[in-house]
């Protein structure tokens, strides 16, 4: 039984005007390889089954593409265009019916809008549909000339003056009927400056033969390429613009869309408030109510309801109960969980560190592989002494404790129930519930310090 469709996304390329070692459809937009972008959209229309063709690079893309197990992994090791791609993809394509041929840099392409055309071609069926747009600068692209006898795609250098005012432009992206295409396909040649194979050749090798061709104008927004380091730039700024737009319709307020950057996989819930000069990235989840001031990153963040991130606030893999706070300048890494109602301030660092509800870390503090109770409140400059040079040890503090300002716990140390430690200790071992934990030198007094230092400065000068 023939699968009715299948889509070839083209990642062979060089990419060489990206002027970087990196393959062109890895480079990220939000926090997402480009090629991931277009993938989604490919598998959230529902339509078919994809292959990705590598080349350039294709070991990377090709590791990329383990996230993708649906997706099948074609190789075109030589890389002699377009036309020779889709020939060496021919023993993955030749058992559909259809063929979908998709540039990679294409990560704009919305999902229902890529639905739509397969539908639309289905319904009226061609032995190929090019795929263009209306480009506002038609430089560089080749110009699809529509005339009584048929279609044509005229190269930018070779366009005569009246066809460079042509804006309608061809997009590099092609529906095939599968048939039509093994009649051709071997027939493209490679009498060019650059002695490739290209596609778009087979359009006039179709219509030689009497083939229907036809060129469907699809959205320009969505099917710009991105080719260089300033195409990227925009493309990412057009997605900012996009998803921002979405959240804001559903709920969420942001003073400056413009300057916040929300990563395609994460969920915000109504009523959230966003300040300027925001990221958010990863699988950031963040709850009704909840404000997150300007400056602010969050990477695999869990926020819940009615946070409270005041500024430049950092949150890596960590989660923020319902009513907790935290800011200004608090950098809350990985494995970290405020509880309810608690407080991490300013100049606060917390990693792998438990803090209980209602308790309080107000500022200058580190704290890592600590366990904090309830109702705990720490002084400034306390610190965790949680390594010791070849292991992490971990610091437990109970229930309604009072750590005096510059306390140092010396891991593993403990601190039981309503205990204290007065400031400027140095806590090496367990403090029993109630008690009061001092581990400072006694202070003594030097009479007449002051005047022999000066006596033996005159002395030395």
């Amino acid at each position: 039984m023939k699968s009715r469709l299948g889509i070839l996304v083209m990642a062979a390329g060089k990419g060489t005007r990206m002027r970087s070692e990196l393959p062109k459809v890895l480079h990220p937009i939000l926090d997402v390889p480009m090629l991931g972008h277009l993938l989604r959209s490919v598998l959230g229309c529902g339509a078919g089954e994809a292959a990705v063709l590598v080349g350039a690079g294709g070991e990377r893309v090709e590791e990329y593409l383990r996230d993708f197990p649906e997706v099948r992994v074609l190789w075109q090791r030589e890389q002699l265009g377009t036309g020779h791609a889709v020939k060496v993809a021919r023993d993955w394509w030749r058992d559909f019916d259809t063929l979908l041929v998709l540039n990679g840099d294409l990560p704009l392409l919305r999902p229902e809008t890529l639905r739509g055309l397969i539908e639309k071609c289905m319904c009226e069926p061609a032995a190929c549909t090019l795929l263009s747009f209306e480009a506002r600068n038609p430089d560089g692209y080749g110009r699809v000339v529509r005339s009584s006898s048929g279609i044509r795609i005229v190269e930018h250098k070779d366009a005569s003056e009246a066809e460079r005012e042509v804006r309608e432009v061809n997009a590099g992206c092609y529906l095939f009927d599968v048939a039509s295409l093994a009649r051709v396909i071997d027939r493209v040649e490679n009498h060019n400056v650059q002695g490739e194979y290209y596609l778009p050749d087979v359009i006039s090798l179709m219509q030689e033969e009497g083939m229907s061709v036809r060129a469907v104008s699809m959205p320009a927004e969505e099917m710009k390429g991105v080719n260089t380091q300033a195409e990227l730039a925009e493309a990412s700024a057009a997605l900012r613009d996009r998803i921002a737009m979405g959240w804001m319709e559903r709920g969420v307020m942001m003073l400056d869309p413009s300057s916040v950057w929300i990563g395609p996989d994460v969920e915000l819930s109504p009523d959230v408030r966003i300040a300027p000069n925001v990221q958010m990235w990863g699988r950031t989840r963040v709850g009704r109510g909840s404000s997150i001031g300007p400056g602010c990153i969050l990477t695999d963040a869990l926020l819940g309801c009615d946070v409270v991130l005041t500024a430049n606030v950092i949150v890596e893999a960590s989660e923020l109960c319902d009513g907790a706070k935290a800011g200004p300048f608090a950098y809350i890494r990985e494995g970290s969980y405020l509880e309810e109602c608690s407080f991490a301030g300013k100049f606060v660092e917390l990693k792998r560190t438990t803090v209980g509800r209602n308790s309080k870390v107000p500022h200058l503090t580190y704290l890592g592989d600590a366990r904090l109770g309830k109702h705990v409140n720490i002084g400034a400059g306390t610190i965790t002494c949680n390594y010791d040079g070849r292991n992490k040890h971990p610091t437990t503090i109970g229930d309604r404790c009072f750590v005096g300002s510059d306390t140092m716990f010396v891991a593993p140390a403990e601190m039981g129930d309503d205990a204290s430690t007065a400031a400027g200790s140095v806590i090496t071992d367990p403090i029993p519930d109630g008690a009061l934990g001092v581990g400072r030198a006694r202070q003594r007094n030097i009479e007449g310090w002051a005047l022999r230092r000066n006596q033996l400065g005159r002395r030395g000068g």
